[in-house]
């Protein structure tokens, strides 16, 4: 039988990318995303490669996330692989200029949305001692850059939560693999500037980014890995990046 991958956040970026790249490899496909619309359209795309079912509800809300799973036939609930990837970053100013709002939207989504799905589908792994737990992270997770800082927290548990469940579900043959990428031209920073497209533009102009594919591509070399290994921790950066906020532009 086919493995079965469920991707939170499928419906854009490197969830959405991560779909198609998996597709390739004949998975059955669970994609979660809050527009239905998208996960209509992405369906249509994928269904003739794979089976496909979604899932529309927002991580941010565990009484959302529990009831969403109560309906996911019993057919699709074996999930070998989950790709944690929904998140958000919401603002980008000093802390003292923070809204709380964004603070709210970061954790919930960052933090709490990882934990919620988590919780729901480490039993069945646990129980067939087997199955591989990916956490989208962020370089934002290793290193704090100024104006950044909630976001940077949200990232850093993001790193602290793919240790421990690596520890925690050892004993039962879990493989957990954290992966923080550098910059990646996505949906990212139009979703920091609330929909600033000039200035999301701005981000990505001098240098070459990585794109959504390289990150997918990334995440189905780090599942197709022998029983016996697992690629614990990856940062990836494009080659002009160094650091969280060295980037060398033309």
């Amino acid at each position: 039988m086919s493995r079965t991958a469920f991707i939170t956040g499928a419906t854009s970026g490197i969830g959405r990318a991560t779909a198609f790249a998996f597709a390739e490899l004949g998975y059955r496909l669970l994609l979660h995303g809050r527009r239905q619309e998208r996960l209509d359209e992405l369906k249509e795309k994928l269904q003739d490669k794979v089976e496909v079912y979604t899932l529309n509800f927002d991580v941010r809300y565990r009484e959302d996330v529990e009831e969403a799973f109560s309906r996911v036939p019993e057919s699709w609930q074996e999930i070998d692989i989950l790709v944690n990837n929904a998140g958000n970053a919401h603002g980008l100013g000093p802390i003292q200029e923070n809204d709380p709002d964004d603070w709210d939207a970061m954790i919930d989504g960052n933090v709490k949305g990882i934990l919620y799905v988590s919780k729901l589908v480490m039993p069945g792994m646990i129980a067939r001692r087997s199955g591989h737990i990916i956490n989208i992270s962020s370089v934002a997770g290793k290193q704090t850059y100024p104006n950044g800082t909630v976001y940077c927290a949200s990232k850093s548990a993001v790193e602290s939560i793919s240790q421990g469940m690596r520890m925690d579900l050892n004993p039962f043959g879990v493989k957990v693999t954290n992966i923080a990428p550098g910059a990646v031209e996505t949906e990212f920073s139009l979703v920091r500037f609330k929909g600033d497209d000039k200035r999301a533009d701005l981000v990505y102009q001098g240098f070459t980014p990585l794109s959504a594919e390289d990150i997918a591509e990334t995440i189905t070399f780090v599942v197709t890995r022998p029983p016996h290994v697992v690629l614990a921790d990856i940062l990836i950066f494009p080659t002009a990046q160094a650091s969280a906020m060295l980037l060398k532009k033309d």
